[in-house]
Parts: structure tokens; sequence; C-alpha cells
């Protein structure tokens, strides 16, 4: 049971941690001379790096919002998960925990939609997607995954 535990906790920290990056790294977009992301748009000219900020549309606003909620909430289920180990009764699922990171994949998903349907108005068609945008994509399925897994499980002695 510690085992199974530890991966996953594991899991969650993992998916926690690509959801971070994915947020903050300016790479969504790319094309050798400059990257953009949720917050700044970097353009590289004779070697000098400058970066503005980001377009203030709605929908990048939403990417945003929704991006950072996923974080918020996989923190959350992290935190909820630790508090029902130690306060749950035996043979009780962890139905909270998994229900905030379900909720936690479902903003993901819904940002990362978003952000590639409007991707076309915002983002020159030279720029492709970045690292970062696969991150998010990534992390999506991981969180899922978490998530129904922890609706699954049942405290142990």
């Amino acid at each position: 049971m510690l085992i199974l535990l530890c991966g996953i906790v594991f899991l969650h920290v993992a998916a926690l941690a690509l959801l971070f990056v994915s947020t903050v790294v300016s790479a969504w977009a790319v094309n050798p001379t400059s990257s953009a992301d949720l917050w700044f748009n970097c353009t590289t000219i004779n070697g000098v790096n400058s970066c503005q900020p980001g377009d203030t549309g709605v929908w990048i606003q939403a990417v945003q919002a929704l991006m950072i909620l996923s974080i918020i909430f996989s923190f959350l289920s992290l935190f909820l998960f630790f508090c029902q180990l130690f306060t749950l009764q035996k043979g009780g699922r962890f139905f909270l925990t998994g229900a905030f990171q379900v909720f936690a994949s479902l903003f993901v998903m819904s940002g990362a939609i978003i952000y590639t349907v409007m991707n076309a108005e915002w983002v020159p068609p030279s720029e492709s997607f970045g690292f970062a945008y696969i991150l998010a994509w990534v992390a999506f399925p991981l969180i899922l995954i978490s998530g129904l897994i922890y609706v699954i499980l049942r405290k142990r002695e």
C-alpha cells in the first residue's frame, strides 16, 4: 500500500510540475527569432532580447485564468489527499481529492483548446507550437488519470 501511495503522490507532483512549467515558460508559440506564451511575447533581434506584454484579448485572459485555476485545484487536491489520508475512515474513498484533480484536468484541457483555436488570430503563421504548449497537453491526461485513481482508491490500514 505504501508503494501505491508513493506512486500516486509522485504522479500527482509530476503532473503539477508539468502544469507549473507549461504556465510559466515562454514557449507556447515559437520560431527561431521569437517566442510567445500566455504572458509575454519575446523577440530576439541582432542578439538583443526584447519582451513585451502579451495580447490583452478576452480569450488569452481566459486561457491564463484556466491554467492558473488548474494549478490551484491540483495543489488543493494534493493538500486534500494528505488531509484525507490521516482523517478518512478505513475503507473510505478519496472522492473530494479526485474531484478536485478531475476539475484541474478539465481546466487544462479547456485552456489548451481555447489556445489552439484562437492561436491563428494572435500568432503569425511562421510560428509553431512550443514545448510549453505540448507540456500542457501532456499534463492533461496525467492529471485526469491521477484524479480517477484517487476516486477508485480506498483507504486501508
